[in-house]
């Protein structure tokens, strides 16, 4: 983490009392949420890993080498110095954590299934064959979800890319869609009997514009924009042939998405020309900074990636910073990008706010020195989970489900063994009051999955960041469940009317 990001850090009591003395407009939007009693009947509560984040033992049982392996080995990659080798033992230790969800009262878990776990050569051919061992795991896992009564949401690639396919080229290589579609079949076949809710590829914006554009994870490259075109065409693809293989694949109804990266704005007031500012700065292609001492990157954007997905074509604005993207989007290529989904997927965090210029286009407004912070440097913006459903849910027509939001924090245990962490009690609330209000307004929800369930490797970050609901003391695998689990809990059970 950048000294930037330290000296912002606004530390328990204050970030606590920061929380509870948010802007009034959120206030207003919390007393407008009141009005509506729970969350929808049926909404999924739950929370969500990723294999590479949590389970340790990479090449456990036959499992393979992902592109993070050479990565994390390069002195300076991985902030602490650390590596996923252990993580949060989980390849051994699911058992306790399920049993940890069960009491917790969640309905729902997202986790990932590891590719190089799986397919240690990345693919489906006569002389690569599945690892046995891998999938068997997964199979004990979803069994012992089911037996708590856990709904499980597999994701089939979240950022655990085969080193064995980044040497033919990754995303770059023209076979590179098929690679995805031919494993998401692989494991739709295997666990469709008992999975019904499947995610295609975890944040494809994040992982080609930090991994090709920026090169701050790998395969950091530092593509140009023919190239960085190429490698997003080439995933939205993978994303429309696997929706395919899924379907193809499933022995009962399936429902399909992709957890996108949420790149928003929002709106300083509510009056209609902040609002549509904040709508246009949203779904603009253009360079932007997203972090703050980060470079500006072109790719990170939201239209560029969902307009295909949804909507079947590239935005047209695209093309002044992708003008050889117009060759590759064919009606044929658009028409396999464009599958029907059942819900837009949308990870959510933290949005810079805009008001309407003197011309109405859109002005950032600066962020202020005091504003609340988490441990990572991000801003704390609750309204950002009614903005976004909002604006999802009137570009896209499609129901929303959150499948991450959290807050990092330094969390530690108390001279009482507890984990006491009032900071992420306030998130909690103030984050799900907007989404509250989101409901009330009549968008359509399908649930909320908390990044993370446990504290685990935050990739480039190592272990400096602590996003979970469970503590994990990483030298001796010690779970204590914090005080905002205990909180999120009582949401649980009132299905938000307690909010």
């Amino acid at each position: 983490m950048t000294n930037w990001n330290r000296r912002t850090f606004l530390r328990t009591t204050a970030q606590a009392a920061a929380l509870a003395s948010l802007p009034a407009s959120t206030a207003t939007f919390a007393q407008q949420a009141a009005a509506v009693t729970t969350f929808p009947k049926g909404f999924y509560w739950g929370a969500a890993t990723s294999a590479m984040q949590v389970e340790g033992s990479p090449y456990a049982d036959g499992g393979g080498r992902s592109i993070w392996g050479a990565f994390e080995a390069k002195p300076g990659n991985i902030k602490d110095g650390s590596t996923n080798w252990i993580a949060d033992d989980e390849y051994h230790r699911y058992a306790e954590d399920i049993g940890h969800m069960r009491d917790l009262g969640l309905n729902a878990y997202r986790f990932s299934i590891s590719w190089p776990r799986v397919l240690p050569q990345g693919r489906v051919a006569a002389n690569a064959q599945p690892n046995e061992k891998g999938l068997a795991d997964y199979d004990k896992l979803i069994d012992d979800l089911l037996a708590a009564k856990i709904t499980p949401f597999v994701t089939i690639f979240h950022f655990d890319y085969p080193e064995a396919l980044q040497q033919q080229g990754g995303w770059l290589n023209p076979d590179s869609s098929k690679w995805l579609a031919d494993y998401a079949h692989l494991v739709a076949s295997r666990f469709s009997d008992r999975v019904t809710n499947w995610f295609t590829i975890n944040e494809p914006n994040i992982l080609w514009g930090f991994g090709a554009e920026a090169g701050a994870m790998p395969p950091a490259l530092n593509l140009d924009s023919a190239h960085l075109a190429q490698g997003a065409h080439n995933l939205l693809l993978g994303h429309g042939r696997s929706v395919q293989a899924v379907r193809a694949a499933a022995k009962k109804p399936v429902k399909v998405g992709l957890p996108f990266a949420g790149m928003f704005s929002l709106p300083a007031t509510t009056s209609a020309q902040d609002v549509a500012a904040a709508h246009t700065a949203s779904f603009s292609v253009e360079k932007r900074t997203i972090i703050p001492l980060q470079p500006a990157m072109t790719i990170m954007n939201n239209s560029w990636w969902l307009d295909p997905i949804y909507l079947g074509h590239y935005p047209a604005e695209g093309y002044k910073l992708f003008p050889t993207a117009e060759k590759l989007a064919t009606s044929a290529d658009m028409r396999t990008i464009h599958q029907p989904v059942d819900y837009c997927a949308v990870n959510l965090y933290f949005a810079p706010t805009v008001k309407a210029g003197a011309d109405g286009k859109p002005e950032l407004v600066p962020e202020s020195p005091d504003a609340p912070r988490t441990h990572y440097g991000w801003a704390i913006t609750p309204d950002l989970l009614y903005w976004a459903p909002k604006f999802l849910s009137e570009r896209y027509k499609k129901p929303i489900l959150i499948t991450e939001n959290g807050i990092s924090l330094a969390d530690a245990p108390g001279a009482d063994g507890k984990v006491h962490d009032p900071q992420r009690t306030a998130f909690l609330n103030s984050y799900l009051g907007a989404y509250k209000r989101a409901h009330r307004e009549g968008i359509p929800l399908v649930g909320y999955l908390h990044w993370s369930l446990l504290d685990n490797w935050e990739f480039s970050q190592g272990y400096l960041e602590r996003f979970g609901l469970i503590y994990v003391d990483q030298k001796t695998q010690q779970r204590i469940v914090k005080d905002s689990a205990y909180h999120y809990k009582e949401i649980i059970q009132t299905n938000g009317a307690n909010l």
